[in-house]
């Protein structure tokens, strides 16, 4: 694996680090505001992300298709909403400002489900990462290095916040030393260069599926958006701070894509 490569894995997980790192310098949990604009802004990263970075790529690569090229991005974007679901049913977790639990009923601790519930809204940022560098590494449909670091730099950066946001309640709420929840808003991001290391390893035997893989994450990052981030950001009062920041995140993903792209 070339350095580009390992750059690419890693550069998520370290947005996730630093955002985690927040409990050292913060004391207190970020405003209900704060919180607000950072989840509208993760959401509008992971929506441009999933357009420029996943679709369109995916129905490049089955351009030889000619009016039929959705079938395959078509098909694997449902495949990752389902397989989300599946996993949001399956996976016992726990939403910030909730008490009740999702999932299978289980006896694990308030924590702990915390940062599962982090982990589900990685699964598909290491996919997304994991099968963008398998393109690249295949050299099939256009896929290029500056692409491909651009999507990992769109979701460090909508990593950072996520790690905030996990690890200050833990801190806070659950009264775990800074140490603890520093550590265990780094272990919800770790999911994500495990899973993309996977997939670069495994690309040569991926490659005649990548259009589908690359909706399938795109799908994925949807079912997460539409199903938890927009709605957290949406609650209560000031709804339209969340609005400015998935605006703001949306733009810069775009700006990111397109101009390194």
């Amino acid at each position: 694996m070339n350095l580009n490569v390992f750059l690419g894995v890693m550069i998520p997980f370290v947005g996730t680090t630093a955002g985690a790192a927040c409990v050292f310098f913060l004391k207190s949990q970020l405003k209900p505001s704060v919180q607000k604009a950072l989840l509208g802004f993760a959401s509008g990263v992971m929506v441009a992300a999933s357009v420029w970075s996943l679709l369109i790529p995916a129905m490049d690569m089955s351009a030889d298709m000619g009016r039929l090229a959705f079938i395959p991005a078509a098909a694997g974007f449902l495949l990752g909403i389902f397989f989300l679901l599946l996993m949001d049913l399956l996976i016992p977790h726990l939403h910030l400002g909730s008490d009740k639990p999702e999932g299978r009923m289980c006896s694990l601790k308030k924590t702990t489900m915390l940062v599962l519930a982090v982990t589900l809204h990685n699964i598909p940022e290491g996919m997304a990462v994991g099968v963008v560098l398998a393109g690249l590494l295949a050299e099939s449909g256009g896929i290029t290095l500056a692409g491909a670091l651009a999507l990992s730099i769109g979701i460090a950066i909508q990593n950072f916040p996520e790690g905030a946001i996990i690890s200050l309640p833990l801190k806070s709420e659950s009264g775990s030393s800074r140490g603890k929840a520093f550590f265990m808003g780094m272990l919800s991001g770790i999911v994500e260069p495990i899973g993309a290391l996977c997939t670069i390893l495994a690309y040569r035997v991926l490659e005649p599926a990548l259009p589908v893989l690359l909706a399938f994450a795109a799908g994925a990052m949807i079912y997460v958006v539409v199903e938890e981030l927009i709605p957290e950001a949406s609650e209560g009062s000031h709804s339209n701070i969340g609005t400015i920041g998935f605006a703001a995140g949306f733009v810069i993903m775009m700006i990111l894509d397109v101009a390194l792209g």
